[in-house]
């Protein structure tokens, strides 16, 4: 029994780190579905904020006295890292409607094409 435990010991087993080798194939996988729900998460944000921006755009416009500055309310309305462009599509006759676009950034390294998100509000004037 000596002989039987003295030989098994200095022999390693012939799977010996195969768990870890693939582990390092799964982890560009995961490292690649981390990063897309990332983005996706990024995407329904940046929408959300165009439609943020483009409601403060129209309550501003839609106000008589401060109508000139319904732009900077709707850049003020979005997070500083995400660019937004606000169009104006009608100031107050009987309603304000503008429209915010955000541009969304890529958190892929490989993808830079998703666009913009834009939102577009309408508000009765005052």
């Amino acid at each position: 029994m000596a002989g039987r435990r003295g030989r098994g010991r200095g022999r390693r087993r012939r799977d010996d780190g195969v768990t870890a080798v693939e582990f390092i194939g799964w982890v560009p996988l995961l490292i690649l579905v981390a990063l897309a729900a990332i983005q996706l998460g990024v995407v329904g944000y940046a929408a959300q904020q165009a439609g943020s921006a483009a409601r403060a755009a129209a309550r501003t416009a839609a106000q008589e006295d401060i109508e000139d500055e319904y732009e900077s309310a709707g850049h003020a309305a979005v997070s500083e890292w995400l660019t937004v462009s606000i169009d104006p599509v009608a100031l107050c006759g009987d309603e304000a409607t503008v429209t915010a676009r955000v541009s969304i950034p890529s958190v892929l390294p490989f993808m830079d094409a998703f666009g913009s998100a834009s939102r577009t509000v309408t508000m009765p004037c005052d």
